[in-house]
């Protein structure tokens, strides 16, 4: 009973607005500016962050001293396109993965 008058009374509303299109666009400006600051704050500043990790891999030379994703350090010995074998200790090399690696520390920190 309540259900169809309730109905009965919204139906001619809504067929007789006119700016149906006006108030489609405004009921979609908050999702769009949503957007775009989830765009400015989040997704724009990660693609920066990667853009450098892959600089930072890239760059990698013989001799550089590294840290991994696990947390181990080591001075770069030998490159490959996809590997790096990194000195950890006297006479032990490692083969990681370029992605694994995290910073490139400076000069004299591994001993």
């Amino acid at each position: 009973m309540f259900i169809s008058s309730a109905f009965a009374q919204t139906a001619p509303a809504a067929a007789a607005e006119g700016g149906n299109m006006m108030s489609t666009l405004t009921g979609m400006l908050p999702l769009v500016l949503m957007f775009v600051v989830l765009y400015f704050v989040m997704i724009r500043p990660q693609m920066k962050r990667q853009k450098e990790h892959r600089a930072m891999i890239d760059a990698i030379a013989k001799g550089d001293e590294v840290a991994t994703a696990g947390g181990i350090l080591g001075k770069v010995t030998r490159l490959s396109e996809g590997y790096l074998h990194i000195e950890i200790a006297s006479n032990v090399e490692v083969q990681i993965q370029r992605s694994a690696v995290v910073q490139v520390l400076p000069k004299g920190s591994v001993k």
